[in-house]
């Protein structure tokens, strides 16, 4: 079922790979090869240029939608004009008509010697030449107004157009970044999964991270997700039940904090490959698993939303996801089900 918070597949991640730092947690080595870490930075720049990417395409997008509107606006107003026109010659054509019948087709002279009354004859003449100047005005003006809004719907249709060719060219550029990421989050995982069989964890990818967009005290451990394996569920890659909520989500995803806390584990190895484990206030543990790079060291405090690592399919696991643990303690084997635990914290998955 997907997330009804989901947010665009590509999350505008603004990250950039500042220093592998050796690092400090049990299993995990110095981090002096570096080539796994390597790989997630490059993931993480290609997350950055995949979600520009898409952010101007869909400003693009909105753009080309209000043109193709006041397109139609103005097809409307050309509508409404050429309407009038007709009317108006329509009057004209009335008039003509009238004045042929009350003897148009005679000279004035004639008229007014044969008229019963040549003043009201004078002043009915007057009022039809009046009437034929205000017809010739409406005329212009309805032809002046027809080529200022077919020059405005020409710009318009030639600036929707241009619109159009520049989508076209973004759309393309989003599609090379996602094939280069295909690649990128292939190499990651790769180097993630010989990492792991090694037993050993490459050092913490230093991320340079963003303001956070929100202040809540809790959020959910990736930004776009759907949700898979729930908790309690059996499987025949299970010994019991699962004990966490797994989120199907690409090689390369960033991974959230939930909650403020301390790192308590960073390991490797076993079933759950790599993975990361914070301890928050009032006891509860959270556990980040079959991650493929890691972006902190154990001891080191996170914050709400804060960056952890990138999301894998290391360990005992069919294909790329995050499993989330809430436990009473690190270990295995006290875990609670998370999607009630995040609820409480007004977080809904």
């Amino acid at each position: 079922m997907l997330s009804p918070r989901r947010r665009p597949l590509l999350v505008p991640v603004v990250l950039c790979a500042l220093a592998v730092l050796a690092a400090g947690p049990a299993g995990a080595t110095d981090g002096s090869g570096g080539s796994g870490t390597a790989a997630a930075a490059r993931v993480a720049r290609l997350y950055e240029e995949a979600a520009k990417a898409t952010e101007q395409y869909e400003r693009g997008r909105r753009e080309a939608e209000a043109q193709r509107s006041r397109a139609r606006r103005y097809d409307e107003l050309l509508d409404r004009q050429r309407q009038e026109v007709a009317a108006v010659h329509e009057d004209l054509g009335s008039i003509a008509r009238a004045q042929y019948r009350g003897g148009g087709g005679l000279p004035l002279t004639a008229r007014m010697v044969l008229a019963d009354d040549p003043d009201e004859l004078m002043r009915g003449q007057h009022a039809l030449r009046r009437a034929d100047l205000a017809v010739d005005r409406a005329l212009g003006r309805s032809r002046r107004a027809e080529a200022r809004f077919a020059a405005d719907e020409a710009r318009a249709t030639a600036a929707w157009q241009a619109l159009e060719r520049r989508n076209g060219e973004l759309a393309a550029l989003r599609k090379t970044i996602e094939h280069k990421l295909l690649a990128a989050r292939s190499r990651l995982a790769g180097e993630a999964n010989a990492s792991v069989t090694d037993g050993s964890c490459p050092g913490a990818v230093r991320l340079d991270q963003p303001e956070p967009r929100s202040s809540r005290a809790w959020v959910a451990p990736v930004e776009t997700y759907r949700l898979s394996a729930s908790f309690g569920s059996g499987g025949a890659r299970w010994a019991n039940r699962h004990t966490g909520q797994d989120f199907a989500v690409p090689v390369g995803t960033p991974v959230r904090s939930v909650g403020e806390g301390r790192v308590v584990r960073v390991t490797c190895g076993g079933a759950f490959g790599m993975q990361v484990v914070v301890r928050h206030p009032g006891g509860y543990c959270t556990q980040y698993a079959h991650l493929a790079a890691v972006s902190v060291r154990q001891g080191e405090r996170v914050g709400p939303g804060r960056w952890i690592g990138q999301s894998g399919s290391t360990g005992n696991s069919t294909g790329p996801h995050l499993h989330f643990e809430v436990r009473v303690t690190p270990e295995p084997g006290s875990a609670l089900d998370p999607v009630p635990w995040l609820e409480q914290r007004g977080v809904p998955l």
